[in-house]
């Protein structure tokens, strides 16, 4: 291995070895472990710690990482207490999640190292977000995001480098090419003859590197850097490195030839550093042994507090408190000035005040920008608040939904449209495994609302049709929103910004253009967790959300005998069950209409929770209503049969005649 110190003096050589002999001494002390049973799991770096020592010792403190499992030198890299490393990987309270999440699945925005999920594709996207936010910041600030060589075979991978390129973020794309995806060897991954070639394709800068050589890591990531800060670019570099151990420690390395783990080793990069150093005479025997025995005390001593922690005891209330930051609700009332509006009017209007009120609001979404969406919703949005707060995108859900994800992490607010809602399934990922669960992991919030035009009635077929909300319902740490009316779609779309927790805010489009209202001009608040009481009535409680609200009001209108409350819900998730249960237990009966198909809807939990709670008040089964078991079929009388408008008017008649 040729190493060239270039312009690193002798006292920068010595702080690259201390720091590159760190993690290395770390994870020999937890493959000992490992064989005593005192550690379940470890992902080992061993053979590839230059990487991740050479990118810390150039990057700003302040600078936001992204490393994966094999990452250790970006921990000890920024100083985190070794204790707390040890207390993170046993499950103990001074660990980084509280024991809700193992190994170097966590992020600390004290050191600013934003950690993995294991699907590691959306933490691609969420650098891309980081840099968005230090580019508008104009803070000339670095962004590194870590893949393995496995991973660029992901559509986040494409996707995020497509968006960085398109928007000329300051990203390192660092991909750690260690040779196998777990036990499958490259030749079985990709055809192209190296990574940094699929750069080309999206217009980014790439660079091949040896991954275990530090000086080289080193002189290229100063050079890099210090042009990214002045030219704000992505760039994607490919590391050519080697795990010397499993994917795991459990895999081990059987299916690795031997001469193959020959030849890496002879590439050591401790090892190749230390003989370097020795013979230049920067690195003396004495002080090597000294500098050996005092990390290797430092981690002893470290593991030891870290072991004298009590087990974490399991908190039922604290568990349930930590699935979403809290928020204080911040009621502001309106002027009284009111105008006759359309429900598709009144949420223009709430993006536009909220984006007037919080001017770190960034809004991105597909053809939103000059075009004013598909439905025109930020029609001439551009023209007041400019192309950086109102983002055309790519066609690439998945890398937007993890962009806002980084936005909220570097202090920003990030609305994200879905041009229809169906469209979210190619970013149900990181909506339900990242921003979902990442306040319950280690206590950062995602600041994101998906806004989501949904719903049938309108002949749009099986794509462009559906009503998604139970997808979203079913996961813990998401808020769900739908509104039936243009005052509560406005006030709600207001308090959806405000709220620090990721927010599914869902649009009817039937409703749009459809749906006036007298709506209050100015900018307004209204609660989560309030459902609205439409109708007071003495025989049977109606439960619905979205269009269906008005399918029940038009039904009831048609049987002015029916005397019924009807409950708009408003919001799914908080869900107003108090309201639920105080109707049903006045009128006895209850029937839950949603436009989505029945099974496993919204509807058949809340028939579920009454008959839990208010069985003894009631004169009848509780009946739900929804649409077939079928996709979303065109033509109009196909989506009239699937629709469950009129299968409700015949279930209300029947339950009232129960």
């Amino acid at each position: 291995m040729n190493f060239d110190r270039k312009q690193v003096t002798d006292a920068q050589l010595l702080d690259l070895y201390k720091r590159i002999l760190k993690p290395r001494l770390i994870e020999e002390k937890m493959l000992i472990l490992i064989r005593q049973g005192k550690v379940s799991k470890w992902f080992s770096g061993i053979g590839q710690e230059a990487i991740s020592v050479g990118l810390t010792a150039v990057l700003d403190s302040d600078e936001y990482i992204l490393p994966m499992h094999r990452n250790l030198g970006v921990f000890t890299g920024r100083n985190i207490p070794l204790y707390r490393l040890f207390s993170q990987w046993q499950g103990k309270a001074n660990g980084f999640t509280k024991g809700r999440d193992r190994s170097f699945h966590f992020g600390t925005q004290e050191y600013k190292i934003i950690g993995m999920i294991s699907h590691l594709g959306p933490q691609l996207g969420v650098a891309d977000g980081i840099a968005l936010a230090n580019k508008l910041k104009q803070n000339g600030k670095v962004t590194a995001v870590f893949t393995g060589e496995g991973a660029t075979s992901e559509g986040d991978f494409h996707e995020a480098l497509n968006v960085a390129s398109v928007w000329e973020l300051p990203v390192l794309f660092i991909i750690e090419n260690n040779g196998y995806g777990l036990s499958t060897p490259t030749n079985e991954q990709y055809r192209c003859e190296n990574l940094a070639d699929k750069g080309i394709g999206y217009g980014i800068e790439s660079h091949i590197i040896d991954g275990n050589n530090i000086l080289e890591v080193y002189n290229q990531l100063t050079d890099l850097v210090a042009s990214m800060r002045k030219n704000p670019r992505p760039v994607l570099l490919e590391f050519k490195t080697f795990r010397m151990r499993g994917h795991e420690e459990a895999s081990g390395t059987k299916y690795v030839p031997q001469e193959l783990m020959d030849m890496w080793h002879k590439k050591d990069p401790v090892d190749n550093f230390r003989a370097y150093l020795k013979a230049e005479g920067i690195l003396t025997e004495d002080y090597d042994e000294a500098l050996r025995a005092e990390l290797k005390k430092e981690i002893d001593e470290n593991y030891k507090k870290a072991s004298a922690e009590p087990a974490i005891a399991a908190n039922l209330d604290e568990e349930l408190n930590d699935v979403y930051k809290s928020y204080d609700f911040e009621a502001v009332n309106h002027n009284g000035s009111t105008e006759n509006i359309r429900m598709i009017d009144a949420i223009s209007q709430g993006l536009k005040q909220s984006m007037e009120r919080h001017d770190n609001l960034v809004i991105m979404g597909q053809d939103i920008a000059d075009y004013g969406g598909v439905f025109k919703i930020t029609d001439g949005f551009v023209k007041v608040f400019g192309k950086d707060r109102v983002r055309n995108t790519p066609i690439c859900e998945s890398a937007i939904i993890s962009a806002g994800m980084g936005l909220s992490i570097n202090g920003y607010k990030a609305v994200v449209e879905m041009q229809f809602g169906d469209f979210v399934s190619t970013g149900f990922n990181p909506i339900v495994n990242y921003l979902a669960k990442v306040h319950y992991r280690w206590q950062e919030n995602a600041d994101v609302v998906v806004r989501m035009p949904c719903g049938a009635g309108v002949q749009a077929g099986p794509f462009h049709s559906q009503t998604n909300e139970a997808w979203f319902t079913k996961t813990p740490g998401l808020k769900v929103v739908y509104p039936a009316f243009p005052y509560d779609a406005k006030g709600l779309l207001a308090t959806a910004i405000n709220d620090p927790n990721p927010v599914m805010f869902f649009e009817h489009k039937a409703l749009y253009r459809s749906m006036y209202q007298d709506v209050p001009t100015d900018y307004y608040t209204l609660p989560f967790g309030k459902a609205s009481l439409l109708r007071d009535g003495q025989d049977v409680t109606i439960i619905s959300f979205g269009a269906g609200v008005h399918w029940a009001l038009e039904t009831l209108d048609k049987h002015p005998d029916i005397s019924a409350d009807v409950l708009d819900l408003r919001t799914l998730q908080p869900l107003d069950t108090e309201a639920i249960f105080t109707s049903v237990k006045k009128t006895g009966r209850a029937i839950i209409l949603q436009e989505d198909s029945l099974f496993g809807g919204v509807a058949s939990d809340i028939s579920a929770m009454i008959m839990e709670q208010c069985f003894e008040y009631l004169d009848a089964p509780v009946q739900r209503v929804g649409s077939l078991e079928s996709a979303i079929p065109f033509t109009k009388a196909l989506e009239d049969q699937y629709l469950p408008k009129q299968r409700f008017e015949t279930a209300l008649q029947e339950l009232m005649a129960y």
